[in-house]
């Protein structure tokens, strides 16, 4: 016990006794910890945050019917398969052409709270449908009928067809269903959007006189290409009746991005660590090159190779478990600004980064330390002694 408490109070004086260099080295390493803690903790996070910037692109995987439509039943086995904690949002669709001033415009029935999810990108001057007989219209429908948020529209469909005979001539009579709706929106995407008009699925069956059933069902899943390629085999295979296929433009960009930055990250760290380490390493030098008479005399009076290199050993484990700690808790900080200020949302706590930081700062000095460390074993006493 004495033995080791002498060897921490070694240490320490040596550290307090040299503190200008020291804390030039304890900086680099608490420096070089906060960069590796934060890079890290966004090399981390960052598929959660590229993903959530990406959803709002839009969805990333189409599901289509491999008949006519998607039934109720099929669209809930889809939703089933998928994690529900990687579903951003499910939407499904069914289209029909209906009448506005007696030309035909194509109409899409949707759960409007689920299109905001899986297509935020959607820009809306005024309101989204909440409620039965309102509407929201593309902008080219708008600026074609001049109508505005608040104002009506009145949509025909013609669901069935009877056929009069009158005398030995026959009349086909069109029998109509109509609904008053209220504009509540104007939609603005820049793509074909603009020429839908959107309702919610309960005034499509009224129009229609038919059940619900969809054309097509997209989904915005918070995932990894491979994982996503597993999802959507597993509905292809397990839900008869339909397929599922990823929106390659947004996945392969989503890759792309994601592997590049996370390559960024990787190669910064791997710079920082190593300039960290010439640092310390350089810092450590010039503390052997001071303590030359020191050395030589402890050698003289008998001190071996493995003391000297456990002193000197100690200071760096020291320095480095001190810088880590610093870093470790600095590092949070710094990852949280980056993704503030990039990511425009916060960064996930973790907190079993901080050990790993001081490990890891301990390692990066101790092998900055061995070059410095051999210079101060080959010190010759009867040289040094001798002033040489």
């Amino acid at each position: 016990m004495k033995k080791r408490r002498m060897y921490f109070r070694m240490i320490t004086a040596s550290l307090l006794r040299r503190r200008s260099r020291m804390v030039i080295a304890l900086l680099a390493i608490s420096i070089g910890a906060m960069i590796l803690s934060g890079l890290v903790t966004i090399y981390i996070d960052v598929p959660r945050q590229m993903g959530a910037q990406f959803r709002s692109y839009g969805a990333n995987m189409i599901v289509t019917s491999d008949g006519d439509t998607i039934t109720t039943k099929q669209a809930d086995a889809v939703r089933e398969i998928v994690p529900q904690d990687k579903l951003v949002g499910m939407a499904t669709y069914r289209y029909e052409t209906v009448r506005v001033n007696d030309r035909p415009v194509m109409a899409a029935a949707a759960d409007m709270e689920q299109v905001q999810k899986t297509s935020p990108f959607w820009l809306v001057d005024g309101a989204w449908p909440a409620a039965e007989s309102e509407i929201m219209i593309g902008k080219n429908v708008a600026e074609l009928y001049n109508l505005k948020p608040g104002k009506r529209m009145t949509c025909t469909f013609a669901p069935e067809t009877e056929t009069e005979a009158e005398g030995n001539e026959t009349e086909e009579v069109v029998l109509d269903n109509w609904i008053d709706f209220t504009v509540t929106g104007i939609l603005d995407t820049g793509g074909k959007e603009e020429d839908y008009v959107y309702m919610l699925p309960s005034d499509m069956e009224k129009l229609t006189g038919e059940p619900t059933e969809y054309d097509i069902c997209e989904l915005s899943v918070s995932a990894g290409s491979e994982e996503l390629k597993a999802v959507a085999e597993q509905i292809t295979n397990e839900v008869d009746g339909v397929s599922a296929r990823l929106v390659k433009r947004v996945t392969e960009s989503e890759d792309t991005v994601l592997s590049k930055l996370q390559s960024l990250v990787l190669l910064v760290t791997i710079v920082v660590l190593a300039l960290t380490m010439i640092c310390v390493a350089t810092t450590m030098t010039a503390v052997v090159a001071e303590r030359r008479k020191e050395i030589g005399l402890r050698k003289a009076l008998g001190a071996s190779n493995q003391s000297i290199i456990s002193e000197f050993m100690g200071e760096g484990i020291v320095l480095g478990a001190c810088g880590g700690l610093l870093g470790g808790l600095l590092g949070f900080l710094f990852a949280q600004a980056v993704s503030r200020n990039v990511f425009n949302s916060s960064i996930t706590l973790m907190p079993w980064l901080v050990p790993v930081t001081i490990l890891a700062s301990v390692a990066v000095t101790g092998a900055a330390c061995l070059i410095p460390i051999k210079s101060a074993t080959q010190v010759d006493p009867a040289l040094v002694l001798k002033g040489e």
